[in-house]
């Protein structure tokens, strides 16, 4: 019970919703590179005002979690400095590729997403850029694989801009059998991403240029996420974070076929290509550091060309501070006490 571990920090206060406080640790290993940062105190605040408002007002020193909207306003305060990062995480809808039939879907007897000319058409008719222009005001990178950029194995000559073809997406629909589009549900989060209701409200729009009438079911994640893992979903939107910083992680749990253990434990479209599952379980076990990344290339390509999921974007995460903060932005969005000095 009084245990903290060997971090530089120990927790000397705990108020349940309220903060926690914490204090040097005089026995860390590492004294000799500790912040001057002697006290620390977390406070969680939801609303996106009331946290903007306290960084204003100068009642808290640093927010890591900004609105997009208020980005802009905060880089004019001269009071403050916005500093900037990408995170590890990849914004995507998933597809029930699986199921015979669709279960929220006005397409009877068979399931259109079964067909990759379907996929390919709400592939190529997603405006990434419209979404990072509107939705997340250049707040995202559009991504075309589900890693991010600070992953071992991400390739930048795969993660390139989707031309946006829709002319082409109702070609591939009309040959697919769905001259004038078809409906679907679309699950979505609305309280765990950044602007994960409005990005799936933009798609709703978007996918209806193609004839695609998406009807879209948001809510909080705890309910979200309990339909999706029982497979009550017949499309949904997931953010992926890759603890690891490998693209393992991300092929295996994510559209390797679903088995035992993390083998497509995420898979919750239960996609499944044979293809790509060899190559998943041949860089479990390869060695040769050249050969491995050869394989998640090799992966991440197949992913992208059999559109197995429809990557959105990676996330940029801005933290705002006061200018007398410095701090180490870091890929896994969780600011690090020890990495912070304050003047």
């Amino acid at each position: 019970r009084h245990v903290n571990g060997t971090g530089s920090y120990k927790i000397t206060g705990w108020v349940p919703d309220q903060r926690v406080t914490m204090t040097t640790n005089p026995d860390w290993w590492d004294k000799a590179n500790a912040s001057n940062v002697t006290e620390v105190i977390y406070t969680p605040i939801k609303a996106d005002a009331t946290r903007v408002a306290a960084l204003l007002s100068g009642d808290v020193d640093m927010v890591t979690d900004l609105p997009t909207q208020d980005v802009n306003r905060l880089r004019t305060d001269p009071k403050l400095k916005v500093v900037d990062g990408h995170e590890v995480r990849t914004i995507f809808i998933a597809l029930d590729e699986f199921s015979p039939e669709l279960k929220y879907s006005d397409v009877k007897g068979k399931n259109p997403f079964k067909d990759k000319r379907v996929r390919e058409a709400l592939n190529i008719s997603g405006d990434r850029e419209a979404i990072k222009r509107a939705t997340m005001r250049g707040l995202s990178l559009p991504a075309s694989i589900i890693v991010a950029p600070g992953v071992n194995g991400h390739s930048a000559e795969l993660d390139t801009a989707i031309k946006v073809d829709t002319d082409r997406a109702k070609k591939l629909l009309a040959e697919a059998g769905y001259p004038n589009g078809f409906e679907f549900q679309l699950n979505c989060p609305n309280n765990r991403y950044v602007n994960d209701e409005e990005i799936c409200q933009n798609l709703v729009s978007i996918w209806a240029r193609i004839g695609i009438k998406v009807k879209l079911a948001a809510e909080g994640m705890a309910t979200f996420i309990a339909k999706v893992q029982n497979f009550d979903s017949s499309a949904y939107m997931l953010g992926w974070g890759v603890a690891t910083f490998d693209a393992q992680y991300s092929l295996q749990s994510l559209v390797r076929t679903r088995t035992t253990g993390a083998d497509g434990n995420f898979n919750f479209g239960r996609v499944s290509d044979a293809q790509l599952d060899k190559l998943v379980d041949a860089m479990k076990t390869e060695t040769d550091v050249a050969k491995r990344n050869g394989l998640i290339k090799e992966a991440l390509q197949r992913a992208r060309d059999e559109v197995l999921v429809i990557p959105l974007h990676h996330q940029l995460r801005p933290w705002a501070m006061k200018t007398n903060v410095t701090t180490l932005h870091r890929a896994d969005d969780r600011p690090a006490a020890r990495f912070t000095n304050m003047k």
